[in-house]
């Protein structure tokens, strides 16, 4: 799924650098940034009501490509910027985390445990 489909489906609005034609593989929904080194692979969307600076050095440690912030929030300039340097785009939704995972499943993007069975969206 592209990640312009993500922002389309999320009624996201990008806060920083964004690649909109970027191949995004799975969805990932966590506020644990252990569980998304272990459960996230790369090429994920992350969905996290988190906003400090640590979401995006893990992020680029799991190899996710967006993060998208539920709940409406809006992470500091200084996140904004070091996402930019690692070019992992940056979204914000209104929607709570749950919904947002939901609306994105139920339009074809596949979780980390299914990322083998070869659904596209």
């Amino acid at each position: 799924m592209k990640l312009k489909q993500i922002t389309r489906i999320l009624e996201a609005e990008e806060i920083g650098w964004c690649d909109k034609d970027a191949d995004i593989q799975m969805g990932c929904g966590s506020d644990l940034m252990s569980d998304v080194l272990i459960f996230a692979k790369p090429g994920s969307v992350l969905l996290s009501g988190l906003t400090n600076i640590q979401v995006i050095y893990t992020a680029s440690a799991a190899g996710i490509k967006a993060i998208c912030f539920v709940r409406g929030k809006r992470p500091f300039e200084e996140t904004i910027e070091l996402a930019g340097r690692k070019k992992i785009a940056l979204l914000t939704t209104k929607l709570p985390l749950f919904e947002a995972c939901g609306r994105l499943y139920k339009n074809g993007l596949p979780g980390a445990s299914e990322s083998d069975t070869g659904r596209s969206a």
